[in-house]
């Protein structure tokens, strides 16, 4: 399909990504796009790809979760190297180069109570560096009593990497790392955002910030979101134990740029 560019990101959007880790863009993706996105992930919930997880904790409701999702539908892979996205992670990073690292369906059904857990997303990972984000864009609308994800501003500045969090077995991360605060207990001490969602909305978090979210506890509305995680030219592969399953070993070298066909270069552009 034919992606229009909505407008260019501003210089105080890019400011307050860099000091709070996170920016909420709104409408930068059209009608048409979020229709063929909520097509599609209701095509894979039907029949979703072997990375598929089931989150849901105690039973009620649906916590579904499919990842590398571009490898298995052609209008996902059309979306990764020519929507806007790429461009909106570049912008923010102030990198002209700009890899795909994976991307992501998250749906939360009408009465799910599972929460998301307190984390940050980098620490799941094989990467370092600074210029990693995720683009998470709204199919429906997102309420508090929906799923409304919140953020700790300024986290990803905090200089603390914390271990990862599993939403399914509780031992599964081995990584020798603290665990991220008690932040619901700390509330009051932290710079706590949340922002409520129409279709086609999008925020953009750092790789570092803490963030986390409610269950859905409506009847009807649906929680669903289509998520792209990115990399800019300052990121390497890194490897650990226990990270979550990536779809297959990119055979690139440690401490090496991530360019390779499991991690696609979806930008360059000369300095």
């Amino acid at each position: 399909m034919e992606y229009n560019p909505i407008r260019q990101i501003t210089e105080e959007e890019i400011r307050t990504y860099e000091e709070d880790g996170i920016v909420c863009l709104r409408q930068f993706f059209d009608g048409e796009t979020v229709e063929m996105l909520r097509d599609v992930v209701e095509r894979d919930m039907v029949d979703p790809s072997p990375m598929v997880v089931d989150a849901t904790r105690d039973g009620a409701g649906r916590f579904f979760g499919d990842t590398f999702v571009w490898k298995h539908f052609d209008e996902l892979n059309d979306f990764v190297f020519n929507s806007p996205a790429a461009d909106m992670a570049s912008a923010l990073f102030r990198s002209p180069k700009i890899n795909l690292i994976f991307d992501q369906f998250l749906v939360k059904e009408p009465g799910t109570s599972t929460p998301t857990l307190w984390h940050h997303d980098q620490t799941y990972w094989p990467v370092a560096g600074h210029q990693v984000c995720t683009l998470w864009l709204a199919l429906d609308p997102v309420t508090n009593a929906s799923g409304a994800v919140e953020y700790v501003c300024g986290s990803h500045l905090w200089g603390q990497r914390f271990k990862a969090v599993s939403f399914e077995d509780e031992d599964r991360y081995k990584e020798d790392l603290p665990p991220v605060p008690d932040i619901d207990a700390l509330r009051d001490q932290y710079k706590i955002v949340q922002f409520e969602l129409e279709p086609g909305d999008c925020t953009l978090h750092h790789g570092l910030t803490v963030h986390g979210a409610p269950g859905n506890s409506t009847k009807q509305l649906k929680r669903r979101a289509y998520i792209t995680r990115w990399a800019g030219e300052d990121v390497t592969y890194n490897p650990r134990p226990n990270l979550q399953p990536m779809l297959h070993d990119p055979e690139i070298a440690v401490g090496g740029p991530l360019d390779c066909s499991l991690f696609p270069v979806v930008r360059s552009q000369p300095a």
